[in-house]
């Protein structure tokens, strides 16, 4: 049975509660395909998918993106709890996690699913509209009350030691690996991460040698080139842990995960055997260099351009946004190599070798010069302006040795990038919730812990039910990902809504803290910093839901 003070589940059992979710699930099935028809017959224009007509629907291309999202999130979550019976860890605080994430996404799906904080995407906007079975009225009706989410965060406090709250479904290895970097995030980069960011420095160099000695570079890199050869749902246990701790030591894992993805799916054997050793150990530290001032999501209009030099290349052009710039070897560098092109098809990828700067002179290497953007937050690499003026490439680093097939080359990476953005997301999220909890439990007001006033109590019981659901996702994207199957679409659900979860856990957390949640000396006013980033990078959300709806019209 579960807790005396859910509505929902005082007399229903466990097992009743599975097959209650379970018979939800094809009906929000059949309402997503309406949907995507419905969407279809709307951007169809003489038999084919408009770019046009798709672009002035884009509000309902957009619903249907969150509709998706959500469908798949409940058969996840679903599927979580399916898992974690099996092996006899369905108790209490999961059943409650199950029936309030049912109870609200049906009843969002019902009544309007929140895309941002004043945007809502209804079943009207595709000409649709609902009437819940049995199934989806009782969960709507019961599922997401006052009480299971008084009786969920009253259990909650018993589990603060865990670092998660509910079952994780993950098996013994990754439960391992999990332990090993939570025990690591609480005694190396929690205690430091608020001062690194106030003072906005770099995470130190010895940090970066812990990670390197414990894998992180490597994690996912093939055994024959000298890393450890592990999943992606490694990658993902160890991003949300190390993000957990701070989301900028939980990102420089993501810089040799973008070079090492593009190498191995585009470099030739010898670029292979030249870097993907060196990304794996540590001693070769890389950055993403492909955004430039004008153009942002569009990559496909960049102007940074490459002249062939006899063997060797010329790069002339500007970059922005560049993440880790200053410290690193190398550089993934998108530019176009063929100048009677003004799109996609005229980009080449360059693996372009640069001398790491210190801080008196950030950028040694002739031809580049580059300038340090000031941010909110996500500081601990810094963000650089770049300028290209006769920087030279050698021919040897053109990815591939072939030209004009860089945007192909860095679409083949975004599974992955996105991926662990995702679980970046659920790692902030968690570290709200965490922080947002443990105030909520200390702080008195009115004789009593601020936790036990239900609104309080609601907003940290949701982000723990939202938190295991955008994870739920983030796993299987990763799941789907290491069995080698297609998985941009479940890799950019988990990041649309990774996104938004990360940014609602810090705003509340930061709203339980009050006026106090204000102050600079607070962490949680540096991780509502760092979780507004999320929405951006790795593809904005409107790019993410324009990019989804276009995948599921084919």
């Amino acid at each position: 049975m579960a807790h005396d003070g859910a509505d929902m589940t005082k007399t229903v059992l466990m097992t009743d509660l599975l097959a209650l979710t379970e018979a939800a699930l094809p009906e929000v099935a059949k309402l997503t395909a309406a949907a995507t028809e419905a969407l279809r017959a709307m951007v169809t224009v003489d038999g084919k998918i408009s770019a046009a007509a798709l672009e002035a629907n884009q509000f309902a291309a957009h619903a249907l993106s969150w509709l998706t999202t959500y469908n798949q999130s409940l058969i996840q979550l679903r599927a979580w709890a399916g898992r974690i019976a099996e092996d006899g860890k369905f108790g209490e605080i999961e059943g409650l996690i199950l029936q309030i994430g049912f109870g609200e996404y049906l009843a969002q799906i019902a009544g309007g699913i929140p895309m941002s904080q004043n945007e809502t995407a209804r079943l009207a906007d595709l000409g649709l509209t609902w009437a819940p079975g049995a199934e989806a009225a009782a969960l709507i009706a019961g599922g997401n009350t006052q009480a299971a989410r008084m009786a969920l965060v009253a259990l909650m406090q018993d589990n603060q030691g865990r670092a998660l709250f509910g079952a994780s479904g993950l098996d013994e290895e990754l439960e391992m690996i999990r332990d090993q970097f939570h025990r690591y995030a609480e005694e190396r980069v929690i205690p430091f991460a608020h001062e690194w960011h106030l003072k906005d420095e770099l995470i130190p160099m010895e940090t970066i040698e812990e990670l390197a000695e414990l894998g992180v570079f490597g994690l996912t890199i093939p055994e024959e080139y000298g890393g450890l050869g592990l999943s992606k749902a490694s990658m993902v246990v160890v991003t949300e842990e190390l993000s957990r701790g701070y989301i900028g030591v939980g990102s420089l894992g993501t810089r040799s995960e973008i070079a090492a993805e593009l190498i191995l799916c585009g470099g030739t054997e010898e670029q292979k055997q030249k870097w993907l050793p060196g990304l794996a150990s540590g001693e070769i530290l890389s950055t993403a260099v492909f955004t430039e001032p004008n153009t942002g999501s569009d990559l496909g209009a960049l102007r940074t351009r490459a002249v062939k030099d006899g063997d060797d290349w010329v790069v002339t052009g500007n970059k922005t946004w560049i993440t880790h710039a200053a410290r690193t070897h190398v550089m993934t560098l998108l530019a176009r190599t063929d100048p009677n092109t003004t799109d996609y098809r005229g980009l080449s990828m360059f693996l372009a070798e640069k001398t790491p700067g210190t801080d008196e002179n950030p950028f040694p290497t002739p031809g580049m010069t580059g300038g340090e953007i000031e941010v909110l937050g996500y500081r601990g690499m810094k963000e650089y302006e770049l300028g290209f003026d006769g920087f030279k490439v050698k021919g040897e680093n053109l990815l591939g040795g072939e030209e004009g097939r860089g945007f192909k080359q860095l679409m083949e990476t975004f599974e992955s990038a996105r991926i662990q953005t995702a679980a970046r997301a659920v790692g902030v999220a968690q570290a709200a919730c965490e922080i947002g909890m443990k105030y909520a439990i200390d702080r008195k007001q009115f004789g009593k812990s601020l936790i036990e006033f239900p609104r309080v109590g609601g907003k940290l019981a949701m982000m723990a039910v939202e938190i295991m659901i955008a994870r739920q996702l983030t796993y299987f994207s990763a799941w789907e990902k290491d069995h080698g199957h297609r998985c941009d679409l479940e890799a950019g659900m988990a990041k649309l809504l990774g996104a938004r979860v990360a940014w609602a856990s810090a705003d509340n957390a930061l709203q339980i803290h009050g006026g106090n949640g204000f102050a600079l000396e607070y962490a949680i006013s540096r991780i509502l910093c760092d979780a507004r980033i999320l929405n951006i990078f790795e593809g904005a959300a409107e790019i993410q839901a324009q990019v989804i709806a276009r995948r599921l019209l084919g």
